[in-house]
């Protein structure tokens, strides 16, 4: 049977591992659970412990904190998941009937928002489709060991990370989408005005199709 390994990347995230790793918990307590934290200066690692994950320590920055998380997982598959992202109940029934095709080697949840807003509800409805426009970490990416070694990782960057990854996958192979939806939080859109948080990410991307580099992207981001 394909196991799973679910990989958060967190930083300063108290208010939200403990809650995220007992989400995975309570969807399949068989799988295993790594937080990579990334120097956090809160409560995040004693708290993603206390949950039953197992901690990794790794530089700032996605990139390398998701592939510090890969390098000690045991599962078949990686399951990439934000702090601020919840799966459905049924996310493990769906990804091993998924995975037991030998020919799926990665694929992403449909977006939502913890936010009625019919803004942001059409912005996550656009995404449920793979293009490099609609593809982000923030929907889950879900990818077999073999291959994301294959691909050679992430990139070891603070930003575009979740992006770089699928245009590599995509250049092999398709990007599945299952017939789900994770829900992520809409807080960052909150707390900066909704048009304009769209606006801005949509600037950043630009800015990355346009090479301009991951790491002053960031700056920006932050």
């Amino acid at each position: 049977m394909t196991t799973f390994s679910v990989i958060i990347p967190a930083l300063n995230e108290a208010a939200n591992i403990t809650t995220c790793v007992r989400a995975v918990r309570q969807c399949d307590p068989t799988v295993e659970v790594i937080v990579a934290d990334g120097g956090s200066r809160d409560e995040t690692v004693r708290l993603a412990q206390a949950a039953g994950a197992r901690v990794v320590l790794a530089p700032r920055g996605r990139g390398p904190q998701l592939n510090a998380g890969a390098a000690v997982a045991t599962g078949d598959v990686f399951v990439f998941l934000h702090a601020d992202t919840r799966l459905p109940d049924n996310a493990f029934a769906l990804l091993r009937a998924m995975f037991a095709d030998p020919q799926v080697h990665i694929a992403k949840f449909r977006l939502s928002f913890d936010d009625p807003n019919w803004m942001l509800a059409l912005a996550a409805r656009l995404m449920w489709f793979d293009s490099l426009l609609t593809s982000y970490g923030d929907q889950c990416m879900v990818i077999r060991r073999d291959f994301f070694t294959a691909l050679g990782g992430f990139p070891d960057w603070p930003l575009f990370e979740d992006v770089e990854l699928f245009r590599r996958a995509r250049a092999r192979t398709r990007v599945h989408v299952v017939p789900a939806q994770v829900v992520t939080s809409a807080r960052r859109f909150r707390a900066n005005g909704i048009i304009r948080q769209l606006l801005h990410d949509f600037w950043l991307w630009l800015q990355y199709l346009g090479g301009v580099s991951p790491y002053d992207i960031a700056r920006q981001y932050r």
